[in-house]
């Protein structure tokens, strides 16, 4: 995705690379933590240019020249006033010399390819103490981008014995810390619960307001998606984890919220600004408002519906509009909104409802909160679906069933952040022990090996809280230790997977 790319640091040229940015010299009026994020998210800024020219042009080209050249001389200046520099990836985090940098849409693309070569690489952190000169960074970082297929800890032992061979004794690399690791996710958590279930009880409010025909307050729905929005930009496994949890009783809510976790974090990938995200989180929080319209009897029937009440279902994409219409302040609300609410139950051929009176293409927003909304219903159990599908059977449905009539683009990147096997499967692995798939592989050619939290030994005895492992660990002879061998149905083990979330 080239969009974030024009971001990081100006605007790109002709070719693609970023023009060299000489922006040491603002970071040497501040002190403490407020200089270490300012110089620190330069750093990475032109540590994402050195190693994309060097991607693209051979090492002598002018521009890897002038990107090595800056990179340099940001890091040389953080070296000489901090007398160290350290960069350290734990989870969805970086952080300089201890202080954590925040994640924006401007700088997603440098953090995003930092993070992936670090995991690819088996690389926890890099401390440097001495400034390297302009030829150890361009020899360090073409060792880096050496192409290899061996699993991430083969790799970093492979690179620190070329460090050694080549005499780069600047450049002390650290394996990841699980403690550290652990210690972030627990804080991540804990803020995505708090997230999560605050924007439930919002979503509650909004539509018991609208069913009573009060005006909703439109200022604190926009405050929780623009936490759901910053959750995401900064760790986004722990918010996407709880839509496992898909409460029956409160099924109406929190399909709502997850169809808004769902279509932001597909926004981030499709790279969507962060005005856009909190655009298309509005429009996917209210997506269902319309149902707001119809009886509860017939939204919470359990047998089939007549005539009668079909029509009402299938009128509530363009009740939610009107409804959205009517709302006082809705000069708040997004226009797009009102879109998504009526075209959501669209499909690309425009044969879904309601039926369109003349030719229309449908929104990129409706589109998305049409992927999110199909597959967080097919995986919940409701009134009428009283066993919900296997997440990982929904996604392959999506995939090469054209029927469904999803955009076939918009499907791909929900798998790619997904993952094959989505988040809160149970899988059975070739070692007999059951488990959760709790995130997916940060490593792109991984996506069939996410990370699993194992609940139960060979035996079938359950495990609490479990332990979580990374399906693309390999022993020395190349074999991986564990494999999927199939999905299972959770309920036949009684087991809930949202406790495994909270």
């Amino acid at each position: 995705m080239t969009a974030p790319d024009r971001n990081e640091g100006g605007a790109a040229t002709q070719d693609g690379v970023r023009p060299v940015m000489r922006a040491s010299s603002q970071f040497r009026v501040e002190g403490g933590d407020a200089y270490i994020r300012r110089a620190g998210r330069g750093f990475i800024i032109s540590l994402y240019a050195a190693l994309r020219a060097i991607r693209l042009y051979p090492l002598e080209n002018t521009a890897v020249q002038n990107a090595v050249d800056d990179l340099t001389e940001v890091a040389g200046d953080l070296i000489d006033r901090e007398h160290e520099l350290e960069i350290r990836v734990s989870g969805e985090f970086v952080f300089i010399n201890t202080v954590r940098l925040r994640l924006d849409l401007d700088n997603y693309a440098s953090f995003s390819q930092l993070l992936s070569l670090f995991r690819s690489s088996g690389i926890g952190s890099l401390h440097l103490e001495t400034r390297p000169s302009a030829k150890e960074w361009q020899r360090f970082l073409a060792l880096m981008l050496v192409p290899s297929q061996d699993p991430p800890q083969t790799r970093f032992h492979q690179l620190i014995g070329r460090l050694e061979q080549q005499g780069l004794s600047a450049f002390q690399l650290g394996e990841p810390r699980e403690q550290a690791d652990d210690d972030e996710r627990a804080k991540s958590k804990e803020l995505a619960k708090k997230t999560y279930s605050q924007s439930v009880a919002v979503t509650k409010d909004l539509m018991t307001s609208v069913r009573m025909g009060r005006s909703p307050n439109i200022k604190k729905i926009k405050r929780v998606v623009q936490g759901i929005v910053d959750q995401l930009l900064n760790e986004e496994t722990s918010l996407i984890g709880l839509t496992t949890i898909r409460d029956y009783d409160e099924y109406t809510f929190t399909h709502s919220v997850n169809v808004c976790i769902f279509s932001v974090a597909l926004g981030k990938r499709l790279g969507f600004n962060k005005l856009q995200l909190y655009d298309l989180g509005m429009a996917a929080l209210f997506h269902d408002i319309g149902k707001s319209r119809v009886p509860s009897e017939v939204i919470n029937k359990s047998e089939g519906l007549n005539d009668d009440e079909w029509r009402l279902i299938a009128a509530h994409p363009w009740m939610g509009a009107l409804a959205l219409f009517q709302l006082r302040g809705q000069q708040e609300l997004p226009y797009r909104a009102m879109v998504v609410a009526h075209e959501h139950h669209m499909k690309l051929d425009l044969t879904g409802y309601p039926r369109s009176i003349r030719p229309r293409t449908m929104s990129m927003f409706s589109k998305i909160v049409a992927v999110a909304d199909g597959f967080d219903a097919a995986t919940s159990r409701r009134s009428y679906q009283t066993t919900p599908l296997n997440p990982a059977q929904v996604m392959m449905e999506m995939r090469d069933n054209p029927r469904r009539g999803m955009d076939p683009v918009v499907v791909k990147a929900f798998i790619n952040l997904t993952g094959i096997y989505p988040v809160g499967t149970l899988v059975v692995l070739d070692t007999f022990e059951l488990g959760i798939v709790h995130a997916v592989n940060p490593i792109p050619e991984m996506l069939s090996r996410p990370l699993v939290r194992v609940i139960s030994d060979a035996q079938g005895n359950l495990l609490h809280p479990g332990t979580l492992i990374d399906l693309a660990e390999q022993r020395e002879d190349g074999m991986y230790l564990r494999t999927i061998i199939k999905t299972e149905n959770p309920e036949r083990y009684g087991i809930r997977v949202g406790d495994y979330f909270l």
